[in-house]
């Protein structure tokens, strides 16, 4: 009788699907409406948290470049570009620019911005005033009363972000915007998912596929990232990354060095290049000026040369400030979008600082030794994660994932996902096809390899992954 009656209570306890609260979710109508040439968008709601589903939800915003040839029509393709904060409804409106013409004509592409990103309700901590200082605070530590500014502008900014965002604080992080993702898929009728993620949009759709292995259809993750990796690895690796690739620069930009450009940034912390409007180019911005450049190799490092030319040689800080301006989105009124805030926010929700300032520091000393320029300014990123007013949510385990073949996308000399870590996904993902970009700058889909971009598009059109390749440049 007793295993009866636990029988009959756990069958009572399973809530029917028309009575579940995820329920009214999962059977909302999208509206399309047109939104641009051959363009459509919607919005769609999600619940604050899947957890403890309530009357709090967020509407997130769609948008989908139709396929051209809707006789031939595949499905959706699901596109991210990165970030996190990138807006991957930009994405999917510039489609004729991101992917080829034959995934156009079968595939829409599709783009929604994940929560508190872009259109999706998006959410600021700072003021623009404060992001300035905030972006300007030098994040090299010279002496105590450094280290003590950046700990105060740690906290502000992790303060800022809870009260600005009130109870919605701990719901902007990638496991809850791929269950939406997932929610998505259900509502677009979709049988599987179909992804292009680059950058963050590769750890994105590692965290799908990890939550729903068995609704993974064509996946394409360029610019892979280990899930795995601690906040210690990823600044270590990626300060190394971000160094070489300035090495590589001034192997064919002789003009500076990299212990001239050093030397320069050290000058900016004692007495920063100033524009006529009084702003400051202190060597945090000078540094994200830099960085930003050494994403493209061809255009990027042009660019960089002649902000270098101009700021050492002619004591003019305003092409590096165009740069660093360009990549933190800020445009010349002084105005930002909010993707440098939600960057943080969704960061911090993914990967908890668990270390100590002491112990920040001691890794810091190493991180000097590897990257005399980049791995000071990583030193401390993330501080502001160790005052987050939220606990982080509990992701999937990501050792091994057994899904339909995929593609991962490696570059041997990416400068912000370094090319062991699409090693690393590859281990994860059984099955999985590598394919190496032998060549320089960020993610190798789409910029002009027609080695790479020949095999993304025919598994794309026939689901054949094929062997692991290398392709070069």
């Amino acid at each position: 009788m007793s295993a009866l009656i636990i029988t009959m209570a756990l069958v009572y306890a399973v809530p029917s699907q028309a009575t579940s609260p995820i329920a009214k979710f999962q059977q909302q109508k999208l509206n399309w409406e047109s939104c641009g040439d051959n363009l459509q968008c919607t919005t769609f709601k999600v619940p604050m948290d899947y957890n403890a589903i309530d009357a709090n939800t967020f509407t997130l915003y769609v948008s989908r470049y139709l396929a051209t040839d809707k006789k031939n029509r595949i499905g959706t393709l699901f596109v991210n570009p990165g970030g996190p904060g990138g807006s991957a409804v930009d994405y999917a409106q510039a489609a004729t620019q991101v992917v080829s013409t034959a995934i156009t004509s079968r595939y829409d592409i599709l783009g929604f911005d994940p929560r508190g990103v872009g259109q999706s309700q998006p959410t600021r901590c700072l003021t623009d005033k404060e992001e300035d200082t905030y972006i300007a605070t030098d994040t090299t530590v010279y002496t105590k009363n450094d280290l003590n500014t950046l700990l105060s502008q740690a906290k502000y900014f992790a303060a800022a972000c809870a009260k600005n965002a009130g109870p919605k604080i701990g719901h902007y992080g990638s496991v809850e915007a791929a269950k939406d993702m997932e929610l998505l898929r259900g509502l677009l009728k979709e049988p599987k998912l179909n992804y292009l993620g680059k950058s963050y949009g590769s750890f994105l759709g590692t965290l799908y596929a990890a939550l729903y292995p068995t609704k993974v259809g064509k996946f394409v993750l360029d610019g892979a990232i280990d899930p795995n990796a601690t906040n210690a690895e990823q600044n270590l690796i990626q300060a190394t990354a971000f160094e070489n690739a300035l090495i590589d620069f001034t192997k064919k930009y002789k003009t500076y060095s990299q212990k001239d450009i050093l030397k320069f940034l050290n000058s900016l912390h004692v007495k920063p290049l100033t524009l006529p409007n009084g702003r400051k180019l202190t060597s945090s911005v000078a540094i994200v000026g830099i960085a930003a450049t050494l994403y493209d190799n061809k255009t990027g490092w042009q660019d960089l040369a002649t902000a270098l030319s101009a700021a050492i040689k002619d004591g003019n800080p305003r092409p590096l400030f165009e740069l660093a301006d360009s990549y933190n989105s800020r445009d010349a009124a002084g105005h930002y979008t909010n993707e440098n805030d939600i960057s943080q926010v969704i960061g911090c929700l993914d990967l908890a600082e668990n270390r100590t300032v002491a112990q920040m520091t001691i890794d810091g000393a190493q991180l000097k030794k590897v990257a005399p320029i980049f791995g000071p300014y990583l030193t401390y990123a993330g501080l502001a994660c160790k005052y987050w007013k939220h606990k982080q949510p509990v992701k999937p385990a990501m050792t091994k994932i057994q899904t339909t073949p995929i593609i991962i996308i490696g570059v041997t000399k990416d400068p912000a996902t370094p090319y062991a870590w699409a090693g690393k996904l590859a281990t994860i993902f059984t099955g999985s096809t590598l394919i190496t970009f032998n060549g320089e700058g960020h993610t190798g889909h789409n910029r002009g390899n027609k080695c790479v971009d020949s095999i993304v598009d025919n598994y794309l059109l026939t689901g054949k992954a094929g062997s692991s390749t290398t392709c070069s440049s």
